[in-house]
């Protein structure tokens, strides 16, 4: 496939700590606003993109070429990319793959995503890394590094602000699609034959999290965010999910509730967001981190089996391990800050990870989690 030259446009990277960064502007024109993250995968960046978890931020990546693979519509996990806008050190505008339907400006354009080349990725990454996660601007109109700070400056924060119901779905919906040619050498679980009903929660779902589920035996039937605990269990599923999400999970408190009139009554699994806002039903409380965990490259130690997990993370909150009840117990930790990266309820069969289990991108040591999901459903007699 033939890709054209792209006209090359002047942008400008301003961060709310007055930080400037000139660089070279890609995808769609204009101003974008969001918190400024760092992501340390080699790949990925189209799932990245995708990633409903990502709204309300602008991502950074730590791999130097970004976009040499181009963009397919098969490597998506959501309805669209979320991304408020996107750094890269060198974008690649002709991609080299047969699956390349187009290339990754063409791709943001479409969706009015403000990207930025010939960055300095790694001074962003540090200061990122030593002052925290900080608000931020991409603009390709406005060149003015005063008017950028003030802008940048009254832009709205995350904290406190539902960012799920943007990224969920409106309507109840079925999945039936599996990862296919993963199924067979992924799955260690029961035989397929064997059907669950599960309900998942869209918070922000990645749908690598729906193919796996229907890869370990599942039905699954995804609903909006705001979907009662009622109407839930009026569907009589064997278990149910909490998917994924972005944003602050205490801004979520009518899922908290749903979730807290959901304890005990159905094996729970959570995910990410979902692991959050389980640990407030439970009655613990969570934090912002200072930078958060994105990347596919993230460590976590397994306290029942003692084996330690690459994982796939994309978080910026965490459950504070001091307000946990005695009937929580902490399964997993993250080897390079010690926050909680796993919980199992000791009464309930509730399990839930801060990290990403169906990795897309990243890793697959941690697919056995979907097989103890299903040994949840099958041992579960209310």
């Amino acid at each position: 496939m033939y890709f054209p030259n792209e006209p090359l446009k002047k942008a400008m990277l301003v961060l709310e700590d007055g930080a400037k960064f000139e660089g070279v502007g890609f995808g769609a024109d204009g101003e974008s606003y969001g918190e400024i993250v760092f992501n340390t995968s080699m790949g990925g960046y189209q799932e990245i993109l995708t990633d409903p978890s990502y709204n309300g931020q602008i991502v950074v990546m730590t791999y130097p070429q970004i976009g040499n693979y181009g963009v397919n519509p098969e490597d998506v996990e959501s309805r669209r990319p979320f991304v408020r806008g996107f750094v890269v050190r060198e974008y690649s505008s002709k991609p080299s793959n047969w699956r390349a339907s187009e290339n990754l400006g063409s791709y943001l354009k479409n969706y009015n995503i403000v990207g930025i080349q010939e960055i300095a990725t790694r001074d962003i990454t540090r200061r990122i890394r030593s002052q925290g996660a900080q608000r931020a601007v991409i603009s390709t109109v406005d060149f003015s590094h005063d008017s950028l700070v003030k802008k940048v400056r009254s832009s709205p924060s995350i904290l406190d602000v539902d960012l799920v119901t943007e990224v969920s779905c409106r309507k109840p919906y079925v999945w039936e699609n599996g990862t296919e040619v993963l199924t067979q050498s992924l799955n260690t679980g029961p035989k397929l034959t064997e059907r669950y009903k599960v309900v998942a929660y869209d918070y922000g779902i990645k749908q690598n999290i729906l193919r796996r589920l229907v890869d370990v035996g599942c039905d699954v039937r995804v609903v909006p965010s705001e979907t009662t605990s009622d109407e839930v269990l009026s569907m009589d599923p064997d278990g149910i999910v909490l998917s994924n999400g972005p944003g602050d999970p205490s801004a979520v408190s009518y899922a908290v509730k749903n979730v807290e009139r959901l304890v005990g009554k159905k094996p729970i699994f959570g995910i990410c967001l979902g692991h959050q806002i389980l640990g407030l039903a439970l009655g613990g409380k969570t934090f912002k981190l200072k930078f958060g965990h994105r990347g596919a490259n993230q460590p976590v130690k397994n306290l029942s089996t003692g084996k330690v997990e690459i994982t796939s993370q994309n978080h910026g909150f965490a459950v504070d391990p001091d307000s946990l009840g005695s009937d929580v117990e902490i399964t997993h930790i993250n080897l390079n800050d010690k926050t909680v990266e796993g919980l199992r309820h000791t009464k309930y069969p509730i399990i839930s990870v801060q990290y990403h289990p169906e990795a897309s991108p990243g890793p697959h040591d941690s697919s056995y989690l979907f097989d103890e999901f299903i040994r949840m459903m099958r041992n579960f007699n209310p």
